[in-house]
């Protein structure tokens, strides 16, 4: 047994982990510049971007937030995959273990015919069994696992991440249709002045009754613009309901009062480009996901080596069972099995991993540009969206003093009708273009926070999931 057991262990102690050692690409091979491109507005803030959301000084989108992020259904699956992933971790973590069995029996003969032979025997025994990682094949399928785990951690993040920013948008589609519902019904209000003006002129005699119909016209479209803006409200409610794992309506009556579209400030202090590479979580699960195929080029390679094996047992024999014990057999073996021809496809399985590994890294890259690509359009829209809005709050003032003046000059007929009217749809529309503008600017600050792979905490996981 000495004889065989020492060039088993210089076997060991000699052996390699094969397959490339991974190291994630550097910023330049991913083409990541030192700055953005479109720089934020100055004298931005800087936003704690894991709860941007708090930026906004709304109490009521904080709180559907955070309640989205511990309940929502979406997330339990990501949490549960992520448990799945590390048991895999903790699998792939027992095959370099040795594995131990014990075993016990007891038999009992009695004589049919011939010599006496009655008796009973009793056995126990513990084996035992190892296989060697010389080459380091399971090395690295525990890489692959643990990077795989990593993975699935990133993802539940992004989950994280398009929950809270999918809320944060639904709530502003909230309250944008709110104040267009609000907006109309102020119209009405000055739209059945209107109708009475003209319908006391046609009385009079002063106008035709062309003006009256067509103050009814303009009228009945500001009405019908009311049950489509409501519909919307009830779809954003129940969208919001759904996210934070309530049935639709849930959450309709806390709602229901109106409050304003909430703004976060005009601009953010945002990172240097290469920050995205650790805080994105699309970025972190691809480039995990490159650990792990490259890792899984190691785990192929070593199915090209020899595979050493060594199983051990010990065992006692008795007629009794005080007798167990007194005499124990012990048994040492080793066993080398090597691939000798197997048609190319333990090579061909290498170059498909190879080629896999490939695609990998091709995605990351991908992933990579995408997420600067939404962070510079993400800089470009708030900027722009708060120039916007100032625009439309200039028209909106004008196209009110304009139909201040346009009511008092049809009172005392210095204008026509159709001026009138003129008037009336520019304020409407105006309140309208400001509204929206108010709108798409909170919701571009949502697309910058969460460009910047903003939008996620740690998650309290269920009882027994280990990292």
């Amino acid at each position: 047994m000495r004889h065989l057991t020492c060039p088993v262990l210089a076997l060991i102690l000699s052996g390699c982990t094969v397959g490339p050692n991974y190291h994630p690409p550097g910023s330049a091979a991913l083409k990541v510049p030192e700055q953005y491109n479109s720089a934020p507005l100055p004298g931005g803030p800087s936003v704690d971007l894991e709860t941007w959301w708090t930026s906004f000084n709304d109490p009521v989108l904080s709180d559907l937030i955070a309640t989205s992020l511990s309940a929502n259904n979406d997330i339990d699956a990501a949490v549960s995959r992520l448990r799945a992933a590390r048991a895999a971790v903790r699998g792939a973590h027992g095959a370099l273990l040795p594995v131990i069995g014990a075993s016990a029996g007891a038999g009992a003969t009695r004589t049919l015919r011939g010599t006496d032979s009655d008796g009973e025997t009793y056995s126990a025994g513990f084996d035992a069994s190892w296989e060697a990682d010389v080459f380091g094949g399971n090395k690295r399928a525990l890489e692959a696992a643990r990077a795989t785990a990593e993975g699935s951690e990133a993802t539940l993040h992004g989950v994280q991440l398009s929950i809270a920013a999918e809320v944060a948008a639904n709530y502003i589609d909230l309250r944008s249709t709110q104040a267009a519902i609000a907006i109309a019904r102020a119209n009405l209000g000055y739209q059945d002045d209107t109708v009475e003006i003209a319908g006391w002129r046609v009385q009079a005699g002063l106008v035709g009754s062309l003006d009256l119909e067509q103050s009814r016209v303009l009228r009945a479209q500001t009405a019908a613009t009311i049950p489509a803006l409501e519909t919307a409200f009830s779809a954003a409610a129940n969208r919001i309901a759904v996210l934070t794992s309530q049935a639709p309506g849930a959450v309709t009556t806390l709602l229901a009062k109106p409050a304003p579209i909430p703004l976060g400030p005009d601009a953010i202090t945002t990172d240097l480009p290469a920050e995205l590479l650790q805080r994105r979580p699309d970025v972190v699960a691809a480039e995990r996901l490159l650990a792990t195929e490259t890792a899984r080029i190691g785990v192929a390679t070593a199915q090209l080596y020899p595979a050493l094996r060594l199983s051990g047992s010990l065992t006692s024999l008795s007629t009794s069972l005080d007798g167990l014990g007194e005499s124990i057999l012990g048994g040492l073996a080793s066993a080398i099995t090597a691939p000798i021809f197997q048609g190319g496809q333990i090579r061909a399985q290498i170059a498909g991993q190879s080629a896999t590994a490939d695609a990998a890294l091709a995605s990351y890259r991908q992933a990579v540009l995408v997420a600067l690509e939404d962070v510079e359009n993400a800089l470009v829209a708030l900027r722009n969206a708060k120039r916007n809005e100032d625009i439309r709050i200039v028209a909106q003032s004008a196209a009110q003093t304009s139909l201040l003046y346009a009511h008092s000059q049809y009172r005392a007929g210095l204008i026509d009708f159709p001026s009138l009217l003129l008037a009336q749809q520019s304020l409407l529309s105006s309140q309208n273009s400001r509204n929206t503008a108010r709108a798409a600017r909170a919701t571009a600050l949502i697309q910058l926070c969460t460009a910047l792979g903003g939008g996620w905490s740690v998650v309290r996981l269920p009882p027994g999931v280990t990292s």
